[in-house]
């Protein structure tokens, strides 16, 4: 039956980009956009994008999905995202209209949960290790987002003499891996802020706390330089979240750079892009660690794709700081309805039609939108660095 698209709408909420995709017969879809800190730009690309969609069957996806890529051959972060979020409303409501989940049109469940690894966040490395410690005790078995050279003030100006920064760097890994036992699994992120003598170094000092990987070294634009560190580290790489398609993981894989790959499902091209980049990886025997800094909505779309696929290794869950019993909320976790809270370090795949999630209701006038600015740190020689 046709599922002919009525409406096409950007939904900006607090600090996330929403889409809602409603039908003819009242059927609502919905996807999230990972387009991060120019959610802008993406909310117009999916305007425009809704209006060679208003009128048109839902049904197609990979025909829509091609037209939207390569209709003038533009691309970038605040078009992918628009082109993921409406991508992912539309399986929603694939889903939504044959009453099965997403991962059921894929081919099927290959499990019924998935593995996560909680953000661990601090500005000390006593205030990661408290938190390494509440989340092993509420039964977490991977940690992540640990950044071993600290979540700094993005405002204080920065430096360290190289031999500082290592050795540092190296102690708080030791530092992280006595809060998590033998039984956690430590995910080192990185954040894009070494150079490539640098990654190198720091791997080789944190090679016997065996982190399960080392997570963005360096900036994502050079898949050469990438490779290079991966060739001379005992430590498995990770890197993709800002990867905007399918051939940018291609030219990685193609180099040996990486041994998992960090699609953002919310800016790779959505659940179809997705699904492409983890054959592509299940090719080349590399694994898939999903993405997701976002809200509930990007989760839902990850844990469908994470559902279908041989290669998920573990699921990113971007929870706040834990509470004294170890609670990990999500942000934004009151936005949707239907998601499960983690138990025992994984989370309940949703089996209801769809992502197996809806939005609340009127959520969209609860919360004002809070655009990101544009900040770097400063560098005390009056350049900027990455955080």
């Amino acid at each position: 039956m046709m599922m002919k698209i009525a409406t096409v709408e950007p939904l900006p909420i607090g600090r996330y980009l929403y889409v809602r995709i409603t039908t003819e017969s009242g059927l609502v879809g919905i996807g999230e956009s990972g387009a991060w800190g120019h959610l802008e730009a993406s909310a117009a690309a999916i305007a425009k994008f809704g209006a060679y969609l208003v009128g048109r069957d839902a049904r197609p996806i990979e025909h829509h999905w091609n037209v939207m890529h390569r209709s003038h051959h533009f691309t970038g972060a605040a078009i992918t995202g628009a082109i993921s979020a409406i991508d992912i409303a539309l399986w929603d409501l694939k889903g939504k209209q044959l009453g099965v989940p997403v991962h059921e049109l894929l081919g099927g469940a290959m499990r019924r949960k998935a593995r996560l690894y909680a953000h661990v966040k601090g500005r000390t490395i006593d205030e990661q290790a408290a938190h390494v410690s509440t989340l092993r005790k509420a039964g977490f078995t991977a940690v992540g987002h640990l950044n071993p050279l600290l979540d700094e003030n993005i405002e204080d100006p920065y430096f360290r003499a190289h031999a500082r920064k290592m050795r540092d760097a190296i102690r708080n890994v030791a530092r992280l891996r006595e809060a998590a036992g033998e039984d956690m699994d430590l995910c080192i992120e990185i954040h894009r802020r070494l150079t490539v003598p640098e990654a190198v170094t720091l791997a080789r000092g944190i090679e016997p706390y065996h982190p399960m990987f080392f997570e963005d070294p360096l900036p994502p634009a050079n898949p050469d330089a990438m490779a290079w560190v991966a060739d001379h580290i005992p430590i498995p790489i990770a890197t993709g979240e800002r990867y905007t398609g399918l051939h940018q993981f291609q030219t990685l894989l193609a180099r040996r750079g990486a041994q998992f790959l960090r699609p953002c499902i919310c800016l790779c091209g959505g659940i179809t892009g997705g699904r492409k980049i983890a054959a592509l990886a299940e090719a080349h025997d590399v694994q898939i660690v999903p993405h997701n800094p976002l809200s509930p909505v990007s989760l839902a779309a990850c844990l469908q794709l994470g559902a279908a696929i041989p290669n998920l290794a573990i699921q990113e869950y971007p929870s706040a700081s834990p509470g004294a019993d170890g609670s990990a909320l999500l942000p934004a976790h009151d936005v949707v309805t239907g998601l499960d809270q983690p138990q025992d370090g994984f989370i309940r795949i949703p089996d209801g039609p769809g992502l197996g999630i809806e939005l609340v209701p009127g959520v969209e006038h609860r919360e004002p939108v809070r655009p990101r600015p544009i900040q770097m740190r400063p560098h005390v020689d009056g350049g900027v660095v990455d955080q």
